[in-house]
């Protein structure tokens, strides 16, 4: 079964002008940190809502909802788990140092915020989620669940390297 939700590029003008990450920021049937295990299937009645209502997973900083720092263009639900793919936004300060650190490996975790719809107990004491409402997506420092990561495209994190090194060089020629 695969559910998918691909947030449409129409709206944007130019593409490409971030640095695109992807990578799976939830597993089926591991256990993360505090016992909890995602079934196969848990999102998928989430990201069907989204699309219907033509609203989106949101790209947090440390989950925090003040500090968007860009567009998951695509949320999907595979067999292994919940695939990610999306872009940082350079004209976004907090994107620009997400950006740095994934560069510097300092940063390569995801985690998702949601609230629990559907959850059962397995006979170890678990939370089993079967459905889940899911909000968003962080860049984290520590996932929630180890195995949830990222990974960068080089060709972008490049052109990112680029705009950032102008956008510092035009503020200080402005401040100078």
């Amino acid at each position: 079964m695969e559910t998918k939700f691909t947030r449409p590029l129409t709206d944007l003008t130019v593409q490409d002008d971030g640095l695109t990450i992807e990578g799976y920021a939830s597993l089926f049937g591991l256990p993360d940190q505090g016992g909890d295990i995602m079934e196969r299937g848990a999102y998928a009645k989430s990201l069907e809502r989204l699309a219907t209502h033509g609203d989106s997973v949101k790209m947090l900083w440390q989950h925090d909802p003040s500090e968007p720092i860009g567009l998951w263009e695509e949320v999907r639900e595979d067999a292994r788990g919940l695939r990610v793919k999306g872009r940082l936004l350079p004209e976004v300060a907090r994107g620009r140092e997400a950006a740095a650190l994934i560069r510097a490996g300092a940063i390569d975790g995801l985690s998702i915020g949601y609230r629990t719809v559907r959850a059962t107990k397995d006979s170890q004491g678990r939370r089993r989620l079967h459905e889940v409402e899911l909000w968003e997506v962080s860049l984290v420092t520590f996932p929630m669940l180890r195995e949830a990561r990222l990974a960068a495209k080089g060709a972008d994190l490049a052109l990112l390297h680029e705009m950032t090194a102008a956008v510092a060089q035009a503020r200080a020629r402005l401040m100078g």
